[in-house]
């Protein structure tokens, strides 16, 4: 009876961890360090029940099974009715598709039929206490009413044959009726997204809706792994942000800036984050930040800005700043798409007239006429600084150095230049020096450092420059003077070096 216990392999799903998929395989090393973060004295005891309502590989069942295996070994001595007890009445499973069902049976059971003889605990069912429902979508308007998927990806005609990705987990309004049982501990890494049938591939967080069935069954303890993209941004996800930034049950956390330091081989914009959700206590919440080699924990108030601001060490120096009650940014930057270009427009390729306009599009140069442009007229004659829409790192992920440029173009536009929609303009005067002045703000590490704290994603928009202020533009900042101005101590100053890269205006 012995090699029940050395059945349980890590390495196994560990490899499966590194396979790249919108639905992520969670490490095992990372599952126990979620583990760790729950009271311990959980596996302890034969009356703890533990809910993964979305299973893939079974790591968390698996992994706390071995802890209840060694927990429960003083009140059930005899192996074979502690193994029996524990996955009969307190580990359960809602898989994510027949496959993982499969894949979570055999990581737990030692076999993908609970009810065969090869079953480290025998169960009347082919399913045990993992279980997998063929749910379907229901559509109104195009989408799916539970998830927001498209029926266009995912409707019938489309994946006739193929798994529909309806997760019986959110596709209810009652997810107690599930089980009909109250538990302790749930426990997860949620699929991430779904196609919504936008362009180029769109898709739309989905995992917010497994955080939210799962508190309202209301259990002891709550802890999943999620993108951390919700913290400053991403599609929908603005209520969800503000729930979680203003709920004291979140005691802890821990977030990961670069995802493949937690998933090897996954490339994740705005990194990872897990959470342990307390429904008992409410108090401030002990926050660690994993940034590379560097590792800072802090007691925070999630919700002491209206973004979560991811870095431990910026928090002190935003405080600084906004000590000097100083307007942002935001007021003089743009919306969207300033002079009504798409960006897909490239205008002609030579100047069709003297009044033609040159046109910056990603990529090149082209000339439009003054009569196409839409937007913004008043600004056609006027020096505009400005810079890309899309973040220079690819969804805000690091480069293998730790660092970043945040933004990839800063641009002086003279008059009778604009733009499509691929840049924003940051700001407009009829001054060339003030332009150039604030080129060369927007290029110090200080101001890419703060917008870089409301960054979570590749796209940019003016309220990612909050924390920005807005300076006198007679005057030439450098990071120097910006630094003395604020009177950041040398480890701040430290900090913000060690993360933004140099920088010069673009065409300089």
């Amino acid at each position: 009876m012995s090699n029940l216990v050395s059945s349980y392999n890590p390495d196994v799903l560990s490899c499966i961890a590194n396979l790249s998929n919108d639905e992520v395989f969670t490490p095992p090393e990372v599952a126990n360090a979620m583990l760790d973060m729950l009271p311990q004295e959980l596996f302890s005891d034969p009356n703890t029940t533990f809910l993964d309502p979305a299973t893939k590989s079974g790591v968390f069942l698996r992994e706390i099974a071995k802890r209840l295996l060694v927990g429960l070994e003083p009140t059930i001595p005899d192996l074979q009715e502690r193994l029996d007890h524990i996955l009969h009445k307190q580990l359960y499973g809602i898989a994510m598709t027949e496959l993982t069902s499969l894949l979570s049976r055999r990581s737990l059971y030692c076999s993908k039929y609970p009810n065969s003889v090869y079953s480290i605990s025998v169960f009347d069912d082919i399913q045990g206490n993992i279980r997998f429902k063929n749910i379907k979508h229901r559509w109104k308007d195009g989408k799916c009413v539970y998830c927001g998927a498209s029926v266009s990806e995912y409707g019938e005609a489309k994946r006739s044959g193929l798994e529909q990705h309806a997760y019986e987990f959110i596709h209810n309004t009652n997810p107690k009726e599930i089980w009909n049982m109250k538990f302790d501990v749930i426990i997860g890494n949620p699929p991430y997204q779904l196609s919504d049938g936008g362009n180029k591939n769109s898709a739309k967080p989905i995992y917010q809706f497994f955080v939210q069935q799962a508190m309202k069954l209301r259990p002891r303890y709550l802890t999943m792994i999620i993108p951390s993209r919700w913290f400053a941004g991403g599609k929908g996800l603005d209520d969800f942000r503000r729930d979680m930034l203003e709920d004291k049950h979140i005691s802890s956390m821990v977030f990961y800036n670069n995802a493949k330091d937690c998933f090897p081989g996954i490339s994740l914009g705005g990194g990872v984050c897990y959470f342990l959700w307390n429904r008992d206590v409410e108090s401030l919440c002990e926050y660690t930040d994993i940034n590379g080699i560097n590792k800072t924990t802090v007691i925070r108030d999630l919700n002491e800005f209206p973004v979560f601001v991811r870095y431990n060490e910026a928090v002190s120096i935003i405080h600084k700043v906004q000590r000097k009650i100083e307007k942002t940014v935001c007021d003089t930057m743009s919306g969207r798409n300033p002079f009504g270009f798409e960006s897909f427009v490239k205008g002609k390729t030579q100047p069709q007239t003297a009044q033609d306009c040159k046109l910056y599009y990603s990529g090149g140069i082209g000339y439009v006429s003054p009569n196409e442009i839409t937007k913004s007229r008043d600004l056609v004659n006027k020096y505009n600084v400005m810079i890309s829409r899309a973040s220079a790192e690819h969804a805000g992920e690091p480069d293998s150095s730790g660092m970043f440029n945040v933004l990839s173009v800063v641009r002086i536009l003279k008059p009778k230049e604009v733009c499509t929609d691929s840049y924003l303009l940051a700001f407009s005067t009829d001054d060339e020096e003030q332009a150039k002045n604030y080129a060369e703000y927007v290029c110090t590490k200080f101001y890419r450092f703060l917008v870089l704290q409301a960054v979570t994603s590749i796209s940019l928009s003016k309220d990612k420059f909050l924390f920005v202020p807005m300076l006198d533009m007679s005057e030439r900042w450098t990071d120097e003077r910006l630094y003395e101005k604020y009177k950041l101590a040398d480890n701040e100053i430290s900090f913000i070096e060690s993360l933004i890269k140099d920088k010069r205006i673009t065409g300089d």
